[in-house]
């Protein structure tokens, strides 16, 4: 009896300890969680594509392969793919085994690099990219940055309606939701999520993403000798506004009232 007692204690010993290395080592994931939690406090995080699973070298990426991660602004470079260039990715083969939620560099992806694919890579198949002449005011006090969204309005004179003999101004909504590639020689995988701490940098061209219909679109409003300006939106802002108005002085003398009640009422409607 006394044979057989020994090794079911032994046994129970052994599971105990068992039991209690894994108690421990959960109390030390959580001391270290706890002091990430404190490091990153205050520290600006952004989001990067990740890899959802192992990947091995040589296969190509698709959307099921990707995640996202957050890491600390200062640590990221110009290397790490940020969460809008996500879809760039896709039917990328890998030149690396990737790792389970680590960050996917550009240098990971065959093709990858930013000398290798410049700005033609940034551009999603069907889009094309276009420069147009905006800075300063026009370009909200050159606080655009590459990978920013934005509207476009353009302001021209044309012939009044009401007397075809008289020329009049006109500003009205070009596009809408459009994504910027780049602010002068700056990409937005240049840039990073870097962003100028000391004050904005200066630039006078803007480059677009548009379709081919939306660049000869541009273009002619540039030719027309009308002025463009461009409106910033909120990232997560990616609304159409249908029916839009062409803004006249008579317009805007009819409106400015219904205009202003128009903000303030959809102001006060999204903070309650």
């Amino acid at each position: 009896m006394k044979q057989k007692i020994i090794p079911i204690l032994s046994i129970l010993t052994g599971v105990l300890a068992f039991l209690l290395t894994i108690q421990y080592l959960k109390g030390k994931q959580k001391e270290f969680d706890t002091m990430k939690q404190r490091l990153m406090a205050g520290t600006r995080q952004i989001e990067v594509v990740a890899a959802a699973e192992d990947i091995p070298h040589g296969m190509k990426l698709r959307e099921n392969d990707l995640g996202l991660i957050k890491i600390a602004e200062k640590d990221a470079n110009d290397r790490v793919v940020l969460r809008e260039d996500a879809s760039r990715l896709l039917g990328k083969k890998t030149l690396l085994p990737l790792m389970k939620n680590k960050a996917i560099l550009w240098s990971d992806i065959e093709g990858g690099t930013v000398s290798a694919m410049g700005l033609s890579g940034m551009v999603q198949p069907g889009m094309r990219a276009i420069s147009i002449q905006a800075s300063g005011a026009a370009a909200v006090s050159s606080m655009i940055q590459p990978g920013d969204r934005i509207d476009v309005l353009g302001t021209f004179s044309f012939p009044s309606k009401v007397n075809p003999t008289e020329m009049e101004t006109v500003t009205l909504t070009v596009l809408q939701d459009v994504s910027v590639l780049a602010t002068g020689q700056i990409t937005a995988r240049q840039s990073g999520s870097k962003r100028p701490q000391s004050g904005p940098a200066g630039y006078s061209t803007i480059t677009l993403e548009v379709t081919p219909r939306e660049s000869e679109l541009l273009v002619f409003a540039q030719q027309t000798q009308g002025r463009l300006t461009l409106s910033l939106r909120n990232p997560g802002d990616v609304s159409f506004e249908k029916d839009l108005p062409e803004v006249n002085f008579r317009e805007l003398e009819k409106r400015l009232p219904e205009l202003n009640q128009f903000r303030q009422r959809n102001i006060r409607g999204k903070k309650d």
